[in-house]
């Protein structure tokens, strides 16, 4: 296994599932998330979004779990990335990672960390990963 890196756009729709509930100033909610991945990594990536907003400004938290499906470098199947973000006063951390083992087809085996970026409201991923020799 050797170190490989993807990377390149993305779009993304978020949708609301149900409404969101607001208590003592904290509003939580539950969201469907649907991505088209581009590049390097050529595929979908379907997940459910769990977040909490504060009243403080740039203050909130997300967890999500995503599917991905479609072709990473010519090799093709599905694995699975676990989400966590915090964001304190506006200073953000982001850990994405691979769920181990959830790599199927081609992609059987896959590990590995993704970065996202966001410029002029444009989403790009980074992803380090490395997958067994075929």
């Amino acid at each position: 296994m050797s170190q490989q890196h993807a990377a390149g756009p993305f779009d993304v729709t978020v949708t609301p599932q149900g409404q969101p509930d607001v208590r003592d100033g904290v509003t939580t909610g539950r969201m469907a998330i649907e991505k088209r991945y581009h590049g390097a990594l050529e595929g979908s990536g379907v997940g459910e979004m769990l977040s909490a907003m504060t009243t403080t400004e740039g203050s909130a938290g997300y967890v999500a779990v995503e599917r991905v499906t479609g072709t990473l470098d010519g090799r093709s199947g599905s694995f699975v990335v676990q989400h966590s973000g915090t964001m304190a006063r506006g200073a953000q951390a982001l850990a994405i990672s691979v769920v181990p083992d959830s790599g199927t087809g081609e992609l059987a085996g896959i590990a590995g960390t993704m970065r996202i970026r966001i410029e002029e409201r444009k989403h790009f991923y980074e992803f380090d990963y490395e997958l067994p020799d075929l």
